[in-house]
């Protein structure tokens, strides 16, 4: 707790980042333990942390994957200071308390109590703690990755974006995510002809025709197609797999929250977000640009965006350009990974399930599941803080975690270690 104070405290809102505060905080808890401590950086005041302990060489490696950014706060939304790290009653405060600076807290506990003990495993244990995770400007894993590959390279990995505990259909099910959507949004040009706004009949306002557009997109349904995350959670929760057309409506029928899990993973989204057009109030403008988040089920490509894009506005009246495509990865269930996460649940709480999920948006382990093959999975269990409070609070005002969540997750985390650095090559 007092560690996850101290990087709350530790302001690393991104951007400008600085994350290397943060890492020379780790630094100086970490080689305390006899913890083997590395930072790489782009520029100096960026640092990704890497610590290790290292393994005999006979054994696959693991990962505790983090990031030490935050996104901004607005102290006038919030009750206390959102860098103050208070304690109020059994609850840490501040900014990154659960994205993800206590998930990063608890994997140095881990890691340090165990090189504490003389753990030694068959293969190398890693604490990444990357810098730019909530911008992705190139200073963080991606960076890493590319440029440092030995340092952080690992056969499996734990991550953000799993966790937590839902009770649907009277069953508690701890959510894992082994799959992410990639990240692909575009700009759309809408062109017309410019004049004055006194005389609007005599222009062509591409503003106009832009906002048709997004009644278009706002009105598309997009094809529905199960993924394999959302077939296990279905039959998780039902016993059966429904038809993809019907499965939000019977998600729904056994909880609110079944729907909001499932119905994103089903399809493509297109969710405009910034427009921009004329500069001057009295001038109608001849281009009007939209930007488009769109999010991407794994596997899918943007030339299947965009035939979903012909389907829902045509194919006429506006340019095209993508931005960026990014994440859209999964990694396989049937792994020793997996069955760690079960046999943890199995002993923490026998009558709950372990169910995949896949991640709406996307995060980290995307990076390294395409450098290394790495199997990534997104797990920090969660049960004392309710997940429909915790999904509000993230990036929002009055973020918290809960201490009894932050000493499940280090618990979880030395029995990963403990389980994987037991396997032979």
């Amino acid at each position: 707790m007092e560690l996850l104070r101290e990087l709350i405290r530790t302001d690393t809102v991104n951007p400008p980042g600085n994350e290397t505060r943060a890492a020379e905080v780790l630094r100086a808890y970490l080689e305390d333990a006899g913890v083997e401590v590395e930072l790489h950086a782009k520029v100096p005041e960026r640092a990704n942390l890497v610590g290790r302990i290292r393994g005999t060489g006979t054994g696959p490696s693991l990962a505790f994957l983090s990031h030490t950014d935050t996104v901004l706060a607005d102290a006038s939304e919030w009750q206390r200071d959102p860098w103050s790290g208070d304690v109020v009653g059994d609850e840490v405060w501040g900014r990154g308390a659960l994205d993800m600076k206590g998930q990063v807290a608890a994997s140095a506990v881990a890691m340090a109590t165990l090189a504490r003990e003389g753990f030694r495993p068959n293969g190398d244990l890693l604490f990444i703690a990357a810098a730019d995770e909530e911008v992705g400007d190139d200073y963080g894993l991606q960076w890493l990755v590319r440029e440092h590959p030995e340092a952080a390279r690992a056969d499996y990995a734990i991550n953000e974006g799993g966790g937590d505990r839902v009770v649907l259909g009277g069953r508690p099910i701890y959510l894992c995510a082994t799959a992410e959507k990639m990240s692909a949004p575009f700009r759309l040009r809408v062109h017309g002809r410019s004049g004055h706004a006194s005389m609007p009949s005599i222009a062509d306002n591409a503003l106009v025709k832009a906002a048709r557009i997004v009644e278009q997109l706002a009105a598309y349904e997009p094809k529905l197609r199960h993924m394999p995350e959302t077939e296990a959670l279905l039959r998780t929760i039902l016993g059966e797999v429904p038809p993809a057309e019907e499965a939000t409506t019977r998600a729904e029928a056994v909880h609110p929250l079944a729907r909001m899990l499932v119905e994103p993973l089903l399809s493509l989204t297109f969710a405009p977000t910034m427009a921009e057009a004329s500069k001057k109030r009295n001038v109608i403008p001849a281009l009007a640009e939209l930007v488009v988040d769109s999010r991407l089920q794994p596997g899918q490509t943007p030339d299947d965006q965009r035939e979903e894009l012909r389907a829902a506005i045509g194919d006429e009246g506006y340019d095209y350009e993508l931005i960026e495509a990014m994440g859209g990865t999964r990694s396989p269930v049937a792994t020793p990974l997996w069955d760690a996460v079960t046999a943890f649940v199995a002993d923490e709480e026998p009558a709950a399930a372990v169910a995949p999920i896949g991640c709406a948006g996307f995060t980290d382990s995307h990076w390294m599941r395409e450098a290394f093959g790495t199997v990534a999975y997104g797990f920090f269990p969660m049960r004392a803080m309710d997940p429909e409070v915790a999904a509000l609070l993230v990036h929002s005002a009055d973020e918290r975690a809960h201490v009894d969540d932050l000493e499940l997750g280090v618990r979880w985390l030395r029995f990963a270690a403990q389980r994987i650095g037991a396997l032979s090559a």
